[in-house]
This record gives C-alpha cells, sequence and structure tokens, in this order.
C-alpha cells in the first residue's frame, strides 16, 4: 500500500481498509449493471409479448437485446476506464517529473498539506521529512492524488466486469417471460422484475449507505413505469396490426 497508511501499526484497523473505496465502487457499478441489465431487457421482452405472443419472437428479441446491451456497456466502461487510467499515468508522471526536477519546492508542498490536515507546522515538517526520506513519490500520490500506482484500474476487467452484470440482470426477465405459461407470463414477468429490482435497490442503498425504501422505490417505479409504457406500446401496435 502506498502512502501513509503503510506506516500505520500493521494491527490497526485502518491497515486492513487497503483498497475499500474501489471495491465498494466495482460493487456499486456491478449493482447498476445489473439493474440496467433488469430494466432495460424487461422493457424490450415486454414491449414485444404486447405485440405478439410467438415465444420464438420474444426469446429472439430478448437474447438480441442481452448482446448488444452487454457490448454496449463493456465498451462504454472500457473507453471510461481507459481514459481515467490514463489521466491518472499523466499524473504520477507529473509528479515523479517534479519531484526530480524540484525536490526542496516539493516537500515545502508536502509540509504545507500536511499542516492543512491539522498538523503545526513543527509536526508537519518531521512527517514529511521522514516520509520524504522513505519514498517521497509515495508520500506524494498519497496525499496529492489518492492513488495506488501498483493498483491502477484494468479497464478490461471493468469492461468484462460490466458486461457480466448487465447479463446476469438481463436473464431474469427473459426466463420469466419465456418459462412461465402463456396465460400468466405478463404477471409472472412484472413480479419477477419487481421483486429483482427491489433486490438491486436495496443493495445499491447498502452499498452507498443511502436510504433503503427510498432506493428501493425509486429503481422499482422507474422500472415499472418501464415496462409498462413498453408493453402498452406493444399492444398498442398489435392491436393496429402494425
Amino acid at each position: 500500500m502506498y502512502g501513509i497508511a503503510k506506516f500505520l501499526d500493521p494491527n490497526h484497523p485502518e491497515a486492513h481498509t487497503v483498497n475499500t473505496n474501489a471495491k465498494l465502487n466495482w460493487l456499486r457499478a456491478s449493482v447498476l449493471g445489473a439493474n440496467d441489465g433488469i430494466v432495460s431487457i424487461a422493457g424490450l421482452v415486454l414491449g414485444v409479448a404486447g405485440a405478439t405472443n410467438h415465444i420464438g419472437i420474444i426469446f429472439t428479441a430478448g437474447v438480441a437485446g442481452i448482446l448488444a446491451g452487454a457490448i454496449s456497456m463493456a465498451a462504454g466502461e472500457y473507453v471510461s476506464v481507459s481514459s481515467s487510467r490514463d489521466t491518472e499515468k499523466a499524473l504520477l508522471q507529473k509528479e515523479r517529473d517534479e519531484l526530480r526536477d524540484y525536490p526542496e519546492a516539493e516537500l515545502q508542498e508536502l509540509i504545507s498539506l500536511h499542516e492543512r490536515k491539522g498538523l503545526s507546522k513543527k509536526t508537519a515538517t518531521i512527517v514529511a521529512k521522514e516520509l520524504t526520506a522513505k519514498d517521497a513519490f509515495a508520500a506524494h500520490v498519497d496525499i496529492e492524488l489518492s492513488i495506488d500506482p501498483e493498483n491502477l484500474t484494468s479497464p478490461w476487467h471493468a469492461a468484462i466486469a460490466s458486461a457480466l452484470s448487465f447479463t446476469i440482470g438481463a436473464t431474469i426477465p427473459i426466463l420469466a417471460i419465456i418459462v412461465p405459461p402463456e396465460q400468466i407470463r405478463i404477471p409472472i414477468a412484472f413480479i419477477s422484475v419487481i421483486i429483482a429490482l427491489a433486490i438491486t435497490g436495496t443493495l445499491s442503498a447498502m452499498v452507498g449507505g443511502a436510504s433503503i425504501p427510498r432506493a428501493v422505490t425509486r429503481v422499482v417505479l422507474g422500472g415499472v413505469l418501464a415496462m409498462i409504457v413498453t408493453y402498452s406500446i406493444g399492444k398498442l401496435f398489435s392491436i393496429s396490426g402494425i
């Protein structure tokens, strides 16, 4: 671990919180990806089901939607994380250059940053000099950038995780629409999606420390609205014979 935390007593609880924020971000992204898969594919298959009872057409549309959505999510996540990673690398290189060219100015900057955290001038100077002697680059990266150079996010990992979470979420409405008998297909799909959304809403609230009832209500209402709109449009097309 880079930065001040690595100089703590290894028995201190703080020493065991390495990458906690990164893990929470991954979990949050996975939950949101699954939620996207549930809502988008539920809207798609219910819209098609509103227009036709042909299970083959409904299934084909759902599978096509999953493939398109998973690829889109993966590509978007890859581009986003790649851009973020490039920015982090540029900042790290800039810090290396500054430490090489302006070591004294960087030491004074480190002292100032520790003073802003509440240390006295004397204590901040001692801390900054000791950290600089230990690993100047690590000290500056930790307090200035909050980046771990040895643990930059992988664009490929992000892309795969996003695609997988979307696909897992999307399988719920697909199964709910093709497995039950035709007479109860639509209500079963609605109920299954609502339950799934309630679960993802709960998980997202727990990860973010938000209100669970509020998060669940928001997610479920959005999903229900999407299903009602797409199913109604499908019915309209069916009735009109388009």
